[in-house]
């Protein structure tokens, strides 16, 4: 792995570790405007819940090392969460601007799984 990619691969990864575990947090706090938010996307409360836990995990995954299975699960439940929110946000029409966050977590997880080190990705032996 040369220099440049494991620097972007270190960068994306805690940028995106950043983003998730932000967005973990707020989602297990209880806040009106979360609730608020989920409930309008259709969705019942306790997935907030769901989800922040979920995230927190991954985050864990997706930073200690070996694990490389274990990590594939976590890039792909990141993958389908952020790409759920954009089409949850898309389908009740709200403002283009709710779906930055989950696009730039999006890219960052592809770019971090991209990127990722021999030593982190899962073996096929």
């Amino acid at each position: 792995m040369t220099k440049r990619n494991r620097i972007i691969y270190w960068i994306a990864t805690l940028w995106l570790a950043l983003g998730m575990t932000a967005t973990g947090i707020v989602q297990l706090i209880p806040m009106k405007e979360e609730e608020e938010m989920i409930q309008r996307l259709g969705y019942p409360l306790y997935f907030l819940t769901l989800l922040g836990v979920w995230k927190l995990l991954g985050v864990i995954a997706i930073l200690i090392p070996k694990f490389g299975l274990l990590k594939e699960w976590a890039y792909a439940g990141f993958f389908f969460a952020m790409s759920g929110a954009v089409v949850s946000h898309l389908a009740i029409k709200d403002e283009a601007s709710t779906l930055f966050g989950p696009i730039l977590l999006i890219v960052l997880t592809v770019v971090s799984w991209y990127f990722r080190p021999e030593n982190r990705k899962c073996s096929s032996n």
